[in-house]
């Protein structure tokens, strides 16, 4: 029974265990580099979750700001348990798949 390891960020660990090698929590997944919150707009499959936040786009010819949506692709490891429509924390992690480059870190509060 192997504990979870600190991640360097502030998160609230998993209560469950996983033997997944890439695993943040309990394997040897490390994370670095921006995060993100957002809500998950597509339910979790194969361990992943789209996830859409909003972010402020600025026009110069205009100076003003637009706002525009943006999607993220997450992966999600076993220890976790998300349903679609919770606002999650990813946070940027080495190359996972073709378009996977962020992990989820758990609910946000």
């Amino acid at each position: 029974m192997e504990k979870a390891k600190n991640i360097g960020v502030k998160v609230n660990l998993p209560k469950k265990e996983c033997t997944d090698k890439k695993c943040p929590f309990h394997g040897e997944l490390k994370v670095r580099g921006r995060y993100f919150v957002g809500k998950i707009v597509r339910p979790v499959f194969h361990k992943t979750v789209v996830i859409e936040f909003q972010r402020q786009f600025y026009i110069p010819k205009f100076e003003r700001y637009e706002k525009r949506m943006s999607r993220i692709k997450a992966y999600v490891p076993p220890c976790l348990e998300l349903k679609q429509g919770d606002t999650i924390r990813i946070m940027e992690t080495r190359k996972l798949a073709k378009t996977k480059n962020f992990v989820a870190l758990g609910v946000e509060q």
